[in-house]
């Protein structure tokens, strides 16, 4: 892609280069488009800006969602939240979005990284079907490794069995 972006851009400036005559087009505003090229004839064209993690987190306000027990199942109360974050996926396509699927400590090691990994497809499947692309999102699942409190009770089990966005600072271009 971007060799066919060069390779335009160079026929471009040949091409602008040859012309002797200028013409007045009303209307018209100069861009400056062609200001990117170096005096080596060299298109230099600007990346993409990778948003980092905040930006995301301050953009739709929670980075995480919640499930039930033993359940892989979106609820209804993150349909909102993953709605939000399907949009800024989208408006942001050069980002890459890992899911964390995350299990509370009940259960088995090997159960709770299966588990964690159906929320985290779970999610992005929801994700997929409001028009992310798949190729941007990746999943993992940390089972009960990773608890995001301590303890065990309701509480604090409620509250480790989740899915996290993390945006990753590589792009995808």
């Amino acid at each position: 892609m971007r060799l066919r972006l060069l390779s335009v851009l160079a026929t471009i400036t040949l091409v602008t280069a040859c012309e002797s005559t200028t013409d007045t087009i009303s209307g018209v505003t100069d861009t400056g488009a062609m200001n990117n090229l170096s005096s080596g004839g060299h298109v230099t064209v600007p990346a993409p800006a990778v948003l980092s993690q905040g930006e995301f987190e301050r953009a739709v306000s929670q980075d995480r969602i919640f499930f039930d027990f033993d359940k892989s199942v979106v609820r209804s109360d993150a349909k909102l939240v993953l709605t939000r974050w399907a949009d800024w996926i989208k408006q942001h396509p050069q980002n890459l979005v890992t899911l964390e699927g995350h299990a509370d400590e009940r259960g088995t090691r090997e159960y709770n990284l299966a588990l964690g990994e159906k929320r985290a497809n779970a999610v992005k499947e929801f994700l997929v079907t409001q028009g992310v692309a798949p190729d941007q999102i990746t999943t993992l699942s940390y089972g009960k490794e990773r608890p995001a409190v301590p303890g065990t009770n309701e509480t604090a089990w409620a509250q480790n069995r989740r899915v996290i966005a993390i945006v990753s600072l590589e792009s995808m271009l």
